[in-house]
């Protein structure tokens, strides 16, 4: 009899550890806020790259019911970053909630001047020495060197855009290091919620050709530095799934 209770209970441990696996595979979830506080938690941190920039404002807010990271931008530019810790070969697909008031007027994703956007989400990663050029590298540490640690090796902006047709991919204007992905374009869907669902592996094995690449920060951002315009926008639910599984968003608190 002791058998037998034994080997169910090891039998229930393994199918609950079995469960948690398969949970903890369909998603991983690394931007769902409490509004207990105005201020945004650990290990979330505003990150400026340039200290002569003034850095746009992040706080945590309930918006229209959901709770969010809201990015008041005024002639400003900083990240609200976190170190990113995700298999991506597991989970590749990024999840996301965003919504802004309205797009940057005056931008143009081409150029310097107008290298702004009302909302974009921006994934980091780390790439093999082999998978990049002595040049590259020697560039790597000189902007290190300017700007901190936080260059990375190569970065994905999908960024909520004034003008351009969504699905527009091109190079920054500032570094042939980052990709800017029109996600959302235009201020049609301004005022309300926007889901979102990207590949993140695909995109990135497509950009930068490395088999072997890791996500290593996430970031979200509303800039206005060269612009000088005003924006505010929101971030929420954000989380890593698997490619054939659904996003996993919060329930819409919205009455039907």
């Amino acid at each position: 009899m002791l058998f037998r209770i034994t080997s169910i209970l090891l039998h229930a441990c393994v199918v609950l550890m079995f469960c948690a696996t398969q949970a903890q595979g369909q998603s991983v979830v690394v931007g769902r806020f409490v509004v207990s506080t105005a201020s945004v938690p650990a290990p979330w941190e505003v990150i400026r790259l340039d200290q002569r920039v003034a850095p746009t404002q992040y706080r945590v807010v309930s918006w229209d019911g959901v709770p969010a990271v809201e990015a008041r931008a005024e002639a400003s530019m900083a990240l609200l970053a976190r170190p990113l810790e995700v298999d991506l070969v597991a989970t590749p697909v990024l999840c996301w909630r965003w919504r802004v008031d309205g797009v940057v007027k005056t931008a143009d994703m081409a150029t310097k001047q107008g290298d702004d956007y009302a909302a974009r989400v921006y994934v980091a990663f780390k790439l093999p020495a082999q998978a990049m050029s002595l040049a590259t590298r020697a560039k790597l540490g000189l902007a290190r060197a300017i700007y901190g640690p936080h260059v990375p090796d190569a970065a994905i902006n999908y960024v909520w855009d004034n003008r351009h047709a969504v699905g527009t991919r091109q190079a920054n204007a500032y570094t042939d290091r980052t990709l800017m992905i029109v996600q959302r374009s235009g201020a049609g869907q301004a005022g309300a919620w926007v889901n979102e669902r990207v590949n993140v592996l695909a995109d990135a094995q497509q950009i930068f050709g490395a088999e072997q690449i890791k996500a290593s920060l996430l970031a979200l951002a509303a800039d206005t530095d060269n612009t000088g315009e005003r924006t505010r926008s929101g971030f929420a639910d954000l989380h890593f799934v698997r490619q054939d599984a659904a996003c996993d968003f919060a329930p819409d608190p919205r009455p039907p």
